[in-house]
């Protein structure tokens, strides 16, 4: 499957009105055979000593485990007030030039050999679509974010969407102070 590039100009049922919503949790196996690695890890350490060190392991290592793997999948994605809110990162859609929804190999090519190291990047790799949104700042040196998302044509829908609804967006043509 090759990028899908929306424009604004699509229609009026692209995008949300409520916005959009997605958390890159991790896949269950992920949790299954990370806990399963610290308890065989805990059990080695059981089976070699005796004491607190038999015990230790597994009330330091499996909380951690449960922690890392937490913290692995908390990463939330939101067009909501006019603002993409990456975790916690924060790009207001009147900035944004265009959003292109990418498959695995599209995400792969935008992240590979020829990206730009200035780039903002929220990249999961068990997710396999992601969205690359093109930045038109000129005060801000970033060219474009790259988002993973499970479901990329409707996040760049709702952030195309969320753009073409701000009648509120300053326009950037014509310097504040002019009066």
């Amino acid at each position: 499957m090759a990028p899908t590039r929306l424009d604004s100009a699509a229609g009026p049922g692209t995008g949300s009105a409520d916005g959009y919503r997605e958390r890159l949790r991790l896949p269950w196996w992920w949790w299954l055979t990370g806990l399963a690695a610290a308890a065989l890890l805990s059990m080695e350490v059981w089976l070699g000593s005796n004491g607190t060190r038999a015990w230790l392991p597994f009330v330091v290592l499996l909380p951690a485990t449960a922690v890392g793997l937490w913290r692995l999948g908390r990463i939330a994605i939101r067009v909501d007030g006019g603002e993409l809110l990456v975790d916690d990162a924060r790009l207001p859609v009147g900035f944004v030039a265009d959003a292109i929804a990418l498959d695995a190999s599209g995400r792969r090519e935008v992240l590979g050999v020829g990206a730009d190291p200035l780039a903002f990047v929220v990249q999961r790799p068990w997710v396999g679509g992601a969205v690359q949104v093109v930045l038109d700042d000129p005060a801000d040196p970033t060219p474009y974010w790259v988002i993973s998302s499970r479901h990329p044509v409707r996040l760049a829908e709702a952030i195309l969407a969320a753009r073409g609804d701000r009648d509120d967006a300053p326009d950037r043509s014509a310097p504040a102070n002019a009066g």
